[in-house]
């Protein structure tokens, strides 16, 4: 249950290892409460480019820990495995031990990267996300999902790590680009159609134009999509399944198979939310030719995703890529089952299921859909 608490508001996310996602405006300075008074060293891990942004955390740390700073290369350039023993060297150096944290500042990849090396370092120290991005705010920061990228494709290593904490200060966005945002909004869209029908009224219903960091219908989305996430990941952690053949944490990969081929493919020049939106459109007209998913549901894929701006197609996206140049991508997909390709498709607005081994004429098919 989320509580309001004059400028900001909690969503607790239970289990095993429980915590908070706290959304508001000047967080920072929540650090040391949630980091506790045991903790002696942190290493704040943030994107380099935004030195100057992460001034506010590294001033509420350093009082009262001794702060290890780690800037990291931009985007998913720092999702490496030579970036991730870099940081483990420079822990190593500094002495830290399993009471010691990690602090992450940066958008997606940043959060990826840092999440890792968190799991790994002694097997496991704490964690509190910072996530600079609107992705990363409903996406790669709630969860307990880290992972780096590897030549045979994105996020096929990694581990389930949850945070001790996350903060989405909704003021970081007001530096973040007009195309980051758009961006972003690709895995809000994605949220609505596989939970949360009422995201899908707002986007429809609202100018995309003045949905800026200061518009109270982007913190109205904001926090539906770290909700629908938050109730998934709570329900089904590590992607066992969910109860009454409900997909379960799967759902949360919806448009994720052909968005991070058509990613892979482009060297991770297109956006994770722009690839996610062709994705999710793909996935629509999969189930539709399928027989599964009524006309109406697949056009309206086109036009929410469409009118925040974001592509629905491969070419829109700004990918030079054919159906052969993405399936060898698709067939190593998280979701694959061998050599068997599985697909999160939708029967209706969130009701989803998963397409087990598709004919690969229907999938070169719904491919021609979104050339």
């Amino acid at each position: 249950m989320a509580e309001s608490q004059q400028s900001h508001t909690e969503i607790h996310v239970g289990g095993a290892s429980p915590y908070d996602v706290v959304l508001g405006r000047g967080l920072a300075e929540r650090l040391p409460s949630i980091l506790g008074e045991r903790t002696e060293r942190v290493a704040l891990l943030y994107a380099a480019e935004l030195a100057e942004q992460a001034q506010p955390v590294l001033d509420a740390l350093v009082p009262h820990y001794d702060v290890l700073g780690l800037g990291l290369p931009e985007g998913e350039d720092a999702k490496t495995s030579a970036v991730a023993e870099g940081c483990w060297d420079a822990l190593g150096e500094k002495g830290f031990t399993r009471s010691d944290a990690i602090v992450t500042f940066g958008g997606g990849a940043t959060t990826d990267l840092g999440g890792f090396v968190a799991a790994t370092w002694l097997r496991g120290v704490r964690v509190v996300h910072v996530p600079t991005t609107l992705l990363a705010m409903v996406d790669a920061a709630v969860g307990g999902k880290t992972g780096i990228n590897t030549a045979a494709g994105k996020n096929l290593v990694g581990a389930f790590h949850e945070p001790a904490g996350v903060l989405c200060d909704l003021d970081l966005l007001r530096s973040l680009p007009r195309e980051e945002l758009v961006a972003g909004l690709g895995e809000v869209v994605k949220c609505g159609f596989i939970a949360d029908p009422e995201i899908l009224r707002f986007v429809e219903s609202t100018d995309p134009a003045s949905l800026t960091a200061e518009s109270p219908v982007l913190t109205e989305l904001v926090e539906r999509a770290v909700r629908v996430k938050v109730d998934v990941v709570v329900a089904d952690l590590k992607e066992t399944g969910g109860a009454d053949g409900h997909p379960g944490r799967e759902i949360l990969n919806y448009g994720h198979t052909l968005g991070h081929a058509v990613e892979k493919h482009s060297g991770y020049a297109i956006r994770h939310g722009e690839a996610v939106a062709v994705g999710c459109v793909y996935a629509a007209e999969l189930a539709r030719l399928a027989g599964l998913l009524p006309d109406e549901v697949a056009a309206r894929h086109r036009e929410a995703f469409a009118r925040v701006g974001l592509p629905v197609s491969v070419s829109g996206a700004g990918a030079e890529a054919g159906f052969d140049d993405l399936i060898g991508a698709m067939r190593v997909d998280k979701k694959a089952r061998g050599s068997q390709l599985r697909f999160l498709v939708l029967t209706g607005v969130a009701e989803p299921m998963i397409l087990a081994g598709p004919d690969e004429a229907l999938l070169r098919a719904a491919f021609e859909a979104v050339a």
